[in-house]
């Protein structure tokens, strides 16, 4: 395997040294430094870089104007920042980097060491290994009829991604996440196709679709002794068709299932034209016995309103707060605040994207009682989902 070409955005002359030296001693890099943030820019113009580690504080152009400048080229590096600034200000200027759509590998204190460029070496093999996997990303449009196809003959499926308690560590639930296996284009994730299924106003069949399969599955776990409840996505905006909850309830009756296995978790994505249509569509989910979640919590600017104002039985907190925690303690302070909210609230509390074993650490140090990413398991389907419950053993019955 080839070195990882990595570029080195740094002012001090005995950083310079000592970084190479760093990189060199590990192994599988190779290291060009460069002085400031227009020099570096200078040499991205006639190199590709596979990382880009660059200090925050320097003179001239400062680590947040090179991040301005990287976000607009054609095909920027991986990121990762360092300096001897406060956490939280390295975070701001990760922030700034991920809403630019940079890929940032990591956000360091300084003097980096030896174990955080190993780390920084594994999160570029891992991106490695996914653009060798057969799984396509790419941002094609796709026709209207070529879709209502995919979801009339099964190519757009329901995979399940395992939520597991933090007190006991079993699988306690899954949330089902559409899939695309295309004839021609291969497994295409969600990005590659929910842009269009909104654009053509294909939601409403995806969401009968996905809770289609979901009872299937249902069905099949409960022939195996499993009874585990089942999150799917709702867009808000879907409310606004007033007879969208009774065909819902319709659809889960026919198949002999209860309510209650049904979670539908609200997307704050979209608003429903109307305060009064999301309200009513919210009780009467509940009325009939699903479970509602507010999702992706602490990401939108309306949730906490919307957290004591709907009959939400489940709140998901988002990944933006979860990653990183262990490591900053703003985040894991918030973290602590929403799940203790949550608790006032009478709510289960669900962290999504654990991505690693100290993060765990936080949200059962913080009592948070669930937890779905995946350090604990991807989105797989139907069958795999099976042999991950008979390796989990018995799991509980919904009461």
């Amino acid at each position: 395997m080839s070195a990882y070409r990595v570029l080195i955005v740094e002012d001090h002359p005995f950083q310079h040294e000592y970084l190479i030296n760093l990189f060199q001693a590990i192994g599988g890099f190779d290291v060009d430094v460069v002085w400031d943030g227009a020099a570096a820019l200078q040499r991205l113009a006639r190199q590709r870089y596979d990382l880009l580690l660059s200090d925050l504080m320097m003179p001239g152009m400062d680590g947040v104007q090179l991040i301005q400048h990287l976000a607009q080229m054609p095909a920027p590096p991986v990121l990762a920042l360092m300096s001897v600034a406060s956490r939280r200000m390295l975070v701001g200027a990760g922030q700034v980097a991920g809403n630019l759509g940079l890929t940032v590998a990591g956000l360091i204190s300084k003097p980096l060491r030896e174990p955080q460029v190993r780390t920084l070496r594994d999160y570029l093999d891992k991106l490695a290994e996914q653009a060798r996997t057969p799984c396509c990303h790419r941002a094609v449009s796709h026709a209207r009829d070529n879709l209502v196809r995919a979801l009339a003959n099964g190519e757009i499926q329901a995979w399940f991604q395992p939520k597991k308690s933090l007190h006991d560590g079993r699988i306690v639930g899954a949330e089902a996440l559409a899939r695309w296996v295309h004839p021609v284009e291969g497994l295409l994730m969600p990005g590659a196709f929910l842009g269009d299924i909104e654009r053509l106003s294909l939601e409403t069949q995806l969401l009968t679709c996905i809770l289609g399969q979901a009872l299937s599955a249902q069905a099949q776990w409960a022939q195996l002794g499993y009874r585990l409840a089942v999150s799917i996505n709702l867009p808000t905006h879907l409310l606004d068709q007033c007879d969208l909850v009774d065909r819902l309830l319709a659809e889960v009756r026919s198949r002999d299932a209860a309510p209650r296995q049904i979670t539908f978790e609200l997307m704050e994505s979209s608003t429903t034209q109307r305060p009064s249509n999301y309200y009513a569509g919210a009780c009467r989910l509940r009325m009939m016995g699903f479970g509602l979640a507010q999702d992706d919590f602490g990401k939108g600017f309306s949730s906490y309103f919307n957290l004591v104002s709907t009959p939400f039985n489940e709140v998901k907190i988002d990944r933006s707060l979860v990653h990183g925690c262990a490591e900053n303690e703003h985040l894991a302070s918030a973290l602590q605040s929403i799940v203790e909210l949550g608790r006032k609230l009478g709510l289960t509390t669900i962290a999504e994207g654990a991505e690693t074993q100290a993060e765990l650490a936080v949200l059962r140090r913080i009592r948070c009682d669930q937890a779905q990413g995946f350090l604990i398991s991807q989105a797989v389907t139907a069958e795999k989902f099976s042999a991950l419950l008979i390796e989990d053993g018995p799991a509980p019955a919904l009461m």
